[in-house]
């Protein structure tokens, strides 16, 4: 068998990995694979100088570092996952550091700046209801786009206020709603949901006028609008409004752990990012006090 095809089966059977993973992942060893054939070599006699020098090809070709790391990662699950299988003795990535880079700071909106967007969309339509109930959902929870389009209608509880959504590696995790977004859904779902599931019904959460699954350009257009409405001049994406939940719950006092939890992290170093984002209060003491600040 393929070797890449191999790792990536046992990805997706062992390990949950999402399309989206699996094609990254693919691409990237169809690269490196290429590298390593055009050097004379196969996969299976690959040395940590053959990975060092793809890397280096790969820096040479204007590939920033975080890319580079991820290639490495690809690389580096490949012939580990060929060592577990015993098809190989060494794994030639054990001793390739990876390289360095400096993580962005994620881009959040101020709480006005959220509540302007979330509230942009107005109006008693079908399709006006739909996305202003999804705009909420989305700063209420900070799910992810995925996890929130692939809600279905069994996952959401409003009585007792809490979805349960699907996360990666088909983690599965409850979310508290909130006031608001429990107030928008019993709305979307009373009127706006069944005026588009009349001739069908795929039985998610949020659907498009024919009763199919919203897709995920759908969700960036309709938060683009809102942004537009809102006066919002930076260009805003659907994690924005994950980022802001996180960033606004810590800013509020809200213990670690249980924003990791909400987020779905499995590691809270990925949370602590959100505590090194200046909060408004800060900005707010910061401009009152600094006598450059204004």
């Amino acid at each position: 068998m393929d070797p890449v095809a191999g790792f990536l089966g046992a990805l997706q059977t062992e390990r949950g990995a999402s399309r989206h993973t699996l094609t990254a992942y693919r691409r990237d060893l169809t690269d490196f694979t290429r590298f390593v054939t055009r050097a004379g070599r196969t996969l299976g006699d690959v040395r940590a100088d053959d990975v060092v020098s793809y890397l280096e090809h790969a820096r040479a070709r204007g590939l920033k570092p975080a890319s580079i790391a991820r290639r490495l990662a690809a690389v580096r699950g490949l012939y580990r996952h060929l060592v577990r299988e015993e098809a190989l003795r060494r794994d030639p990535t054990e001793h390739v550091d990876s390289p360095r880079s400096v993580r962005a700071l994620p881009k959040t909106l101020s709480r006005e700046a959220a509540a302007a967007l979330v509230e942009a969309i107005t109006g008693e339509e079908p399709r006006a209801v739909r996305d202003r109930t999804l705009l909420e959902v989305l700063y209420a929870t900070g799910m992810r786009a995925s996890e929130c389009l692939g809600l279905r209608l069994e996952d959401v509880n409003l009585n007792a206020g809490y979805a349960l959504c699907t996360g990666k590696g088909k983690k599965q995790r409850i979310v508290p709603l909130g006031d608001e977004a429990e107030r928008c859904l019993r709305g979307y779902l009373e009127t706006a949901r069944p005026a588009f599931t009349r001739a069908r019904d795929c039985g998610r959460l949020f659907v498009n006028p024919r009763g199919g699954p919203l897709s995920r350009q759908s969700l960036w257009v309709i938060v683009r609008r809102a942004a537009a409405v809102a006066g919002l001049r930076k260009k805003i994406s659907p994690h924005v409004l994950r980022h802001s939940f996180a960033s606004h719950l810590l800013e509020g006092k809200a213990d670690l752990r249980a924003v990791q939890a909400m987020l779905g992290h499995a590691d809270i170093a990925t949370t602590q990012i959100y505590t090194h984002l200046p909060s408004d209060t800060l900005k707010r003491v910061y401009r009152e006090a600094h006598p450059r600040a204004r």
